[in-house]
């Protein structure tokens, strides 16, 4: 640990309104599901530099929130973690699930802090920087439960050039079957780094050799972006994930200062 000393430009402090804590960062709402991440998985906070408050959606695990065809029972735990991210006072909301998308509009219009419910919001970011003739890969965990409606509610044209593929249900990566899969997962879920790491790389290769117009990777599952220097280094496009959405969220709540010459 290196410790910088007291910052002293902070000499007056003030409550700010309803919040109970200060100096936080990232509230992040994780699914009520017992599975591990490996460091860069959003699950796992020891990677990340700066505050991470966590509070988990009870009763919401990867069934309910994926699988199920009714999302709606989700929809009041998922806003009732969200105020208590917020009365804890994080300066901004995140989940750890790509799928949370479903519910971006509800918790965007329930707390008075910015909120960035799943990796894709960066899509039409992407589609914008790697130009028209050029699509996004969006690697899903499972292609088949990603629907219109997620795409839709992070502001995703579903006309735009993007493709979609599944990590787990097109591609078979065993590695996150064995964390997200109920029915095929121990009960203590665990998995191989190396492992899961070959498997991304022999997904996003074959995606590129079948779509060579591919501009750019956009990891949807907070799973994903231990591997993504991995694929980078083998195939040079940029990877987008849920490790650079939580950056620049992170950056535009707590904005740092420049320090330099002329």
């Amino acid at each position: 640990m290196f410790y910088t000393g007291r910052d002293h430009n902070i000499n007056h402090i003030k409550a700010r309104p309803g919040k109970c804590c200060y100096g936080m960062g990232l509230g992040i709402m994780i699914l009520d599901d017992v599975y591990p991440g490996f460091p860069g998985d959003v699950r796992n906070a020891s990677a990340y530099h700066f505050p991470i408050q966590y509070d988990i959606v009870e009763g919401v695990d990867i069934y309910k929130l994926v699988w199920a065809e009714d999302k709606t029972p989700c929809r009041q735990p998922i806003l009732d973690s969200a105020k208590r991210l917020e009365k804890m006072g994080c300066r901004a909301i995140a989940a750890e699930c790509g799928y949370f998308a479903y519910f971006q509009p509800d918790v965007a219009g329930y707390v008075d802090v910015p909120v960035f419910m799943s990796s894709l919001l960066q899509v039409p970011f992407i589609q914008q920087v790697i130009g028209k003739d050029k699509c996004v890969a969006i690697i899903a965990a499972q292609k088949r439960f990603l629907k219109d409606e997620h795409l839709k509610n992070v502001g995703i044209d579903l006309n735009s050039n993007f493709i979609v593929a599944g990590a787990q249900d097109e591609y078979n990566c065993r590695e996150f079957d064995n964390l997200w899969n109920a029915q095929v997962r121990k009960p203590l879920p665990e998995a191989y780094f190396e492992k899961a790491q070959n498997e991304m790389l022999r997904m996003c290769r074959d995606l590129v050799d079948k779509n060579p117009s591919i501009g750019a990777f956009m990891f949807e599952c907070t799973g994903m972006q231990p591997f993504a220097r991995a694929v980078q280094a083998q195939i040079d496009l940029p990877v987008f994930s849920w490790g650079t959405l939580l950056d620049y969220a992170y950056s535009v709540v707590n904005h740092r200062d420049y320090y330099g010459h002329v």
